[in-house]
């Protein structure tokens, strides 16, 4: 249920000796009030969201509009599969009316939390949870879990913005038009990136397709792409990288003749560019991966605050690099 505010019966009870009338109809109203499980079209607040990544907080954002006022928990830079919450990241938890996050365990430390709040609040969703199954990858290394990268796939996040219609729409179902709306927009939007990211992928020859970056997070976008996908690191952040994968890295470098590799806006940069240096390869460029850029932050004629700034930056710097 969603949490509400019970100022109204905790006022001081001036005038209530008078009649015994307006008390009635005063707690009559105020039960009624506490009751109601969501808030109408023309309530005066907007819904309080929370969400977890950059990404999760753009799309809710894109659906709801005006109506909405999310809070993000993780900003840009920030590595999910690390992130402990805080104790105001607990706050915002429990004052939200809704809940969005990713989920696929992408925030993994996050996902008692979740679980317990998903027991105690009806508005607590994963994003992910629009998208079937049989279209997730599960890699070999990811030990038996689906790879929960999926933004870099415009097809799959798009269908993400089902998931935010629905849980909006539940809280407050006389805006349900208003989210549907947004929500087609949007995904008309995403349809057009994806065919913009198809068009830029194929100015690279197949041979060139070769993205090296940090950490494996890239698996959706080089099935969707067309790339060979290769990463230092498996999805954790933390594991350390062997002296052995290092050279095996390099050596596939050179054999390949790749023109460039990546650092990631979420990852320490130290270790790939050691690749870089002992290859004999350039940096082409930091891409975003777990996190969008800051908002308001303009590249062209986007903002890398928003999932879409987030695509293009990336492809136009893959694509400029490995030319």
């Amino acid at each position: 249920m969603a949490l509400y505010s019970t100022t109204l019966l905790s006022r001081p009870a001036i005038g209530w000796t008078a009649s015994p009338a307006p008390l009635v109809v005063l707690l009559a109203s105020a039960a009624l009030w506490l009751a109601a499980p969501v808030i109408s079209a023309g309530a005066e607040r907007k819904i309080k969201v929370a969400a977890t990544v950059t990404m999760v907080t753009d799309l809710v954002r894109q659906v709801g509009g005006d109506r909405v006022e999310v809070m993000g928990l993780m900003g840009p830079g920030v590595d999910p599969h690390l992130y402990k919450a805080s104790a105001s990241d607990i706050v915002k938890l429990q004052q939200a009316d809704v809940i969005f996050y990713c989920g696929l365990l992408l925030e993994g430390k996050m996902q008692d939390i979740f679980a317990r709040l998903a027991r105690t609040k009806k508005f607590v969703y994963p994003v992910t949870e629009a998208i079937p199954l049989e279209q997730l990858l599960e890699p070999p290394e990811f030990a038996g879990h689906y790879d929960p990268h999926v933004w870099f796939d415009a097809r799959l996040w798009s269908l993400c913005v089902d998931t935010v219609v629905k849980g909006l729409s539940e809280f407050d179902p006389a805006s349900k038009a208003h989210f549907e709306k947004r929500g087609a927009e949007y995904q008309a939007r995403l349809a057009e990136l994806h065919q913009w990211a198809l068009k830029q992928a194929d100015a690279l020859p197949k041979e060139a397709r070769i993205l090296i970056t940090s950490h494996d997070a890239f698996n959706y976008l080089g099935r969707a792409y067309g790339f060979e996908v290769v990463a230092l690191q498996g999805i954790s952040t933390v594991t350390e990288t062997s002296s052995a994968d290092m050279v095996k890295l390099v050596e596939f470098i050179r054999q390949r003749r790749v023109k460039a590799i990546f650092v990631e806006s979420s990852v320490p940069h130290r270790t790939i560019e050691r690749v870089a240096r002992d290859a004999g390869v350039k940096i082409g460029g930091e891409l975003f991966s777990d996190a969008t850029g800051t908002p308001g932050q303009r590249e062209r004629d986007y903002d890398l605050g928003t999932y879409e700034g987030m695509v293009k930056h990336n492809f136009n710097t893959i694509v400029e690099a490995l030319k």
